[in-house]
């Protein structure tokens, strides 16, 4: 099985924010993405817009619905009344719901899914009938990750900021690839596709994807624009694609 790219914009959005002007554009650097091979485009709207803006979200969906009807959009975010009024209007490909408060600099850590439980299923029931596909952010915890399913989750998405921190200690790495592993099979166990995200590089890549050959999705956005000021946005892409095991022609 081979795992898909979804590239995240965010940080692209708060590039382009430091001087208030047009460029980067989003919208363009997007489409150089999906023309590129990746199989998707992940957004994620936080309330004081310090990356992407809700005006993005809906020109990113006009971008995609000219041009790449099969590609995948996954917005992500905390489902407050805001966001979910964006995301059952766009009525996006998936939506990741993640724990964050608005004041955190970025996603740190999954749902406490018996805590959130109620929220949580209500949150899903509400997404599934525009037909969008639910993911939940989970930490690598394989105790806990099983409940996702009673919350509603279709995927969950594995948060591999602990093992993408390890990057200069191979030893806790492979400890944090060992949890990665047996939450990722106790998910599929259960019935649910598995995503991944943040703090993932080429180095670490190519690693995550062999030890979890069931991996569905991997969102990228730090380090694939980081890598695209090498290789340009559509270089960066197919470099990426290759460690997710895509073949690129």
């Amino acid at each position: 099985m081979v795992c898909k790219l979804s590239v995240n914009l965010n940080a692209v959005a708060m590039l382009r924010n430091r001087r208030n002007l047009p460029w980067p554009s989003v919208v363009d650097l997007g489409r150089t993405a999906l023309e590129a091979g990746a199989y998707g485009l992940t957004v994620h709207p936080r309330p004081d817009e310090r990356h992407i803006r809700k005006t993005d979200v809906y020109e990113i969906r006009e971008m995609m619905r000219r041009g790449f009807m099969d590609k995948e959009y996954n917005i992500e975010g905390y489902p407050d009344e805001r966001f979910m009024d964006i995301v059952l209007d766009i009525v996006p490909t998936q939506v990741t719901l993640v724990p964050d408060d608005p004041s955190q600099e970025t996603s740190d850590h999954g749902w406490d899914f018996a805590a959130n439980m109620d929220l949580l299923q209500s949150i899903s029931a509400r997404l599934k009938e525009k037909g969008i596909r639910v993911a939940m952010f989970a930490d690598a915890d394989a105790s806990t990750i099983g409940l996702a399913k009673d919350a509603g989750a279709d995927r969950v998405e594995l948060y591999t900021g602990p093992y993408g921190a390890m990057y200069d200690d191979a030893e806790k790495q492979a400890e944090e690839m060992e949890k990665l592993v047996s939450a990722g099979m106790v998910a599929t166990q259960a019935g649910m596709g598995l995503n991944a995200g943040h703090d993932l590089t080429l180095d670490n890549l190519m690693q995550l994807t062999f030890g979890l050959p069931f991996l569905d999705e991997v969102s990228i956005g730090h380090c694939i624009t980081a890598d695209a000021l090498r290789f340009g946005m559509a270089g960066a892409v197919q470099h990426y694609r290759a460690a997710c095991g895509d073949p690129v022609s």
